[in-house]
């Protein structure tokens, strides 16, 4: 890590034409780039080891709200008395753990910071956590006489961070630095990936009656509740509606044959498994007269089936199943069932119930 006074170079920082951009060319030329490199529409930059802000106050004027940090009381001075009535917000503090608490940005931008610190990576794995899904890192860094960093390491530790990297040679730009430079010097904008919309497995799950009794599978060799007790359930294949999934897991698991209009939705539950994804389950209705005599047609998945009754059900039950039930013998018709991640998967009843009802619409009544 190099050592340097920031703090004893605050008064004359500004006189580089990079630095201080007093020449309208200079500063035309990084008003330029920065309007490519950030978004193009307002947004929230942290401008890391900003200096004295000529960078932050670019970002502003062209309409970000800017958050500038800096390690000297010097630099924080003057950036602030350069940003005075632009609305930005200039903080003491270290660039690679910057005092901002849990706001997060749209972009972090740093221009000469990283080569500075001692370990980059995990520095630039900390500023990507500071950063809204979709935001971005904004890179200006280089070699200078052996010092800096060449492009290739940083690429490298921002591949795992980022969906896309582009990378902008800036040495061949004189304007940009008031003078022609001869040594390596870049801009790299890591942008991570943009939010996406959320998906579910859907599952469809057979409430067989045979009067006040329930037909109930026993899991094995499944990996998931195995030796307990679960109705005859499977997930929705692509190009399948929910009855046509529970048509085929009801012959395939346990060899009744059903046409659609057998079926009758019972419940609809949003369930998440301890440290699982969510998933939304379907449970149909069915009778036993209409179904026929079931068995036990995948024996490497399920060592019994058998019947009980819906109103003593067996303690050793997946706790989904369990409350998915219970709800329907209690008239229910939607429920969200969402464990936390130390629960278990078994139902216990001594553990807190996770079902929660939720209201059916009165239809305009």
């Amino acid at each position: 890590m190099t050592t340097i006074d920031w703090n004893a170079m605050a008064g004359t920082f500004d006189q580089e034409p990079d630095h201080g951009l007093a020449d309208p060319v200079v500063r035309r030329a990084w008003a330029e780039r920065l309007r490519q490199w950030l978004p193009p529409h307002p947004s929230d930059v942290l401008d890391l080891g900003c200096g004295t802000g000529s960078l932050s106050l670019l970002a502003a004027e062209q309409g970000h709200r800017v958050t500038g940090v800096d390690l000297s009381p010097g630099m924080v001075a003057r950036a602030r008395a350069k940003l005075a009535g632009t609305g930005a917000e200039i903080l003491e503090g270290t660039a690679d753990r910057p005092p901002v608490g849990e706001r997060r940005f749209d972009v972090v931008l740093a221009r000469h910071v990283v080569w500075l610190l001692p370990d980059p990576e995990a520095v630039l794995r900390h500023w990507a956590s500071l950063l809204r899904p979709g935001g971005r890192l904004v890179l200006v860094e280089g070699v200078w006489g052996g010092d800096g960093l060449p492009a290739e390491r940083l690429t490298e530790a921002l591949a795992p961070l980022a969906e896309r990297i582009h990378h902008e040679p800036l040495s061949q730009d004189p304007a940009l630095w008031g003078r022609a430079v001869d040594d390596e010097r870049y801009a790299l904008v890591a942008c991570t990936a943009a939010p996406r919309r959320h998906t579910e497995v859907i599952d469809v799950h057979l409430v067989l009656r045979r009067g006040d009794e329930v037909l109930l599978a026993r899991r094995a060799n499944t990996g998931y509740g195995d030796g307990l007790w679960n109705g005859p359930s499977g997930h929705v294949e692509d190009g399948e509606d929910v009855r046509a999934a529970m048509v085929r897991e009801a012959a395939e698991e346990i060899g009744v044959e059903l046409a659609p209009g057998d079926l009758r939705a019972a419940l609809v539950m949003q369930h998440r498994g301890p440290g699982g994804q969510p998933r939304t389950g379907w449970f149909f209705e069915a009778d036993h007269e209409a179904a026929g005599e079931p068995y036990n047609r995948e024996p490497d998945k399920c060592s019994e089936i058998a019947w009980h009754r819906l109103d003593a059900l067996p303690g050793d039950m997946v706790a989904y199943c369990r409350a998915g039930l219970e709800a329907y013998r209690a008239g229910e018709r939607f429920v969200v069932h969402w464990h936390e991640d130390g629960d278990p998967v078994a139902y216990d009843a001594d553990s807190p119930d996770r079902a929660v009802v939720l209201p059916v619409s009165r239809g305009g009544r």
